[in-house]
């Protein structure tokens, strides 16, 4: 029992290792690597904390190197999905009356073992599973996620010393309780970060969760589900469940104790998923929580004002890193006519510096893209920018599946601002570019608001204050995440909450105080010490 108000360690964000060539870290990288590719694993459910294998199971390979079988995956059935809700169930009784503390304490611990004695381990199973560089996975799936746990605690510790006002003669008090039944979280593949930080940062709230992990980057997911247990995560609380989304989502969704929802993913997905909630919602115990990410057509909008080389890179690092398979990703840009002939002369040039390819090889920017699935739409859209009268690509447009899924990253320039990838999420490394009149800018602005039913992220370049101010006001509504002077990705706990609005989800901003309240229902109390013995009043006299 708690005999003190506990305050968990003031969080800093984790510094990230650079793996330059001669650091000790590059060594210990490359050694897990390779530790890795000359073994299979099998992976199985982790349901009440015992593993579960079914008759049911898929290949794991490397996107850059198809042919190369990292390990066997074992995937739920109805059955499964079963046998994890009432594990969920079971568990949670003990895990709600855990003292908030002691659940924050796990997640901690795991915070420490990931930049510590796992580092490597899960730097390189994301490099491998979800082909990205050493910079990409360092970013986030270590630096990004160990903030997650460290700053998600710190919130809650605020969220519960939060106590409301009490007059002379009573005592009132908030008690911050988990949600009553079993959440869901289904999570993305291409953030190792943002699929353990969904189901995590629920059961430090004192909630028990159904974990359906993207199957196409299982492979790191699977590593942090035993780092969690490593981290002395009770079993049931959290219970591993990679399978299809209508295997898993079905019969939870029609369960009586179902929750909550936690969803990064696709639009399409999303809206099935709250529209199979509404349907059932007359059966469930109390109305479900509802927290989704999307996805975005997100902008970079350049000014005259605006520095070539700044917007270069900006335009690359925001483009291209982790080949476009960001929420985040510039996918569309508008340029102002005045600067347009000296910017194209600087783009080009280096996108074709780009070099792209086995993420083995520390010299890439590059790796593959998923799988085959994203590989064949993000190159149909290519294809239609090839065949288009209204468009033409000024770099890159080659793309190749013989031996990983590879695309070039590539630039369209189109006369259209309505082209359809300009309106299009694509989720690859293919940017559009719109030039503008110089005069019409604050047209062209409103252009950009209009364009996209999403509202995710979006950078302007301008040096101009007034200007920035007048861009900042028109594109209020256009980004959740807005960015002047920078590239509109890599937003950081603490520093940029992540989330946005209209069709891009719900805005609940992951790795915030206002995140982990969802996850929370208040009970007030008020304690009278001397009640009234008359029901009487005054005016009654």
């Amino acid at each position: 029992m708690t005999q003190a108000n506990f305050n968990v360690p003031i969080p800093k964000n984790e510094p990230y290792n650079s793996y330059a060539p001669g650091t000790p870290e590059r060594e210990g990288l490359k050694a897990a690597i390779k530790r890795m590719l000359s073994q299979e694993i099998d992976i199985p459910l982790v349901i009440g904390g015992q593993d579960v294998r079914t008759d049911d199971t898929r290949p794991v390979v490397l996107p850059h190197q198809h042919e190369h079988k990292l390990g066997t995956l074992h995937m739920a059935g109805e059955k499964e999905v079963e046998m994890a809700m009432e594990a969920a169930m079971d568990a949670r009784s003990q895990w709600a009356a855990t003292p908030w503390e002691d659940r924050v304490a796990v997640f901690l611990k795991a915070a420490d073992l990931l930049t510590d004695s796992w580092r490597y381990t899960i730097n390189a199973a994301t490099m491998l599973g979800q082909s990205k560089t050493p910079h990409q996975a360092e970013i986030e799936a270590v630096g990004e996620l160990a903030d997650f746990f460290r700053f998600n605690a710190h919130y809650l510790t605020g969220v519960m010393s939060d106590q409301p006002y009490s007059p002379d003669g009573m005592w009132n008090r908030v008690e911050y309780r988990p949600l009553e039944g079993f959440l869901l979280a289904i999570t993305p593949f291409n953030f190792t970060a943002i699929g353990v930080n969904l189901p995590t940062s629920m059961a430090m709230c004192g909630n028990v969760v159904l974990w359906k992990p993207a199957t196409s980057s299982i492979f790191s997911n699977y590593y942090m589900m035993r780092l969690l247990q490593e981290a002395g995560l009770p079993d049931g609380v959290i219970n591993f469940l990679p399978g299809s989304g209508p295997t898993v989502s079905g019969p939870v969704l029609k369960n009586r104790h179902f929750a909550g929802l936690q969803f990064t993913g696709s639009e399409a997905t999303f809206n099935h998923l709250w529209k199979a909630i509404s349907e059932n919602v007359e059966h469930y115990d109390s109305y479900p929580r509802i927290v989704g990410e999307t996805g975005g057509k997100d902008f970079i909008f350049a000014h005259n004002s605006a520095d070539i080389e700044e917007l270069t890179t900006a335009t690359i690092r925001g483009a291209f890193e982790y080949q476009g398979q960001k929420c985040s990703a510039a996918s569309r840009m508008y340029v102002p006519d005045s600067i347009w002939p000296e910017f194209r002369d600087h783009l080009p040039g280096e996108v074709a510096k780009i070099k792209t390819g086995n993420v083995e090889d520390f010299s890439c920017f590059m790796g593959a893209v998923i799988d085959k699935k994203a590989f064949q739409s993000i190159t149909g859209y290519i294809d239609y920018a090839k065949e288009a009268d209204d468009a033409e690509i000024i770099a890159g447009g080659g793309y190749d599946d013989s031996v990983g899924y590879f695309v070039e990253p590539t630039v369209i320039l189109t006369s259209n601002p309505k082209f359809k990838t300009m309106e299009e999420e694509i989720f690859g490394p293919v940017l559009t570019i719109y030039v503008y009149k110089d005069d019409e800018f604050e047209e062209t602005l409103k252009l950009c608001n209009e364009t996209s039913p999403y509202g995710l992220t979006g950078a302007i370049f301008a040096k101009n204050r007034y200007v920035i101010q007048k861009m900042s006001d028109i594109l209020r509504d256009a980004a959740g995440n807005f960015y002047i002077n920078d590239k509109p990705t890599a937003a950081v706990v603490n520093q940029q909450p992540f989330g946005g609005a209209r069709r891009s989800g719900t805005n609940d901003k992951a790795g915030s105080k206002q995140n982990m309240l969802r996850w929370l229902s208040t009970r007030a109390i008020k304690e009278t010490f001397d009640p009234p013995k008359d029901w009487t009043y005054p005016y009654m006299e």
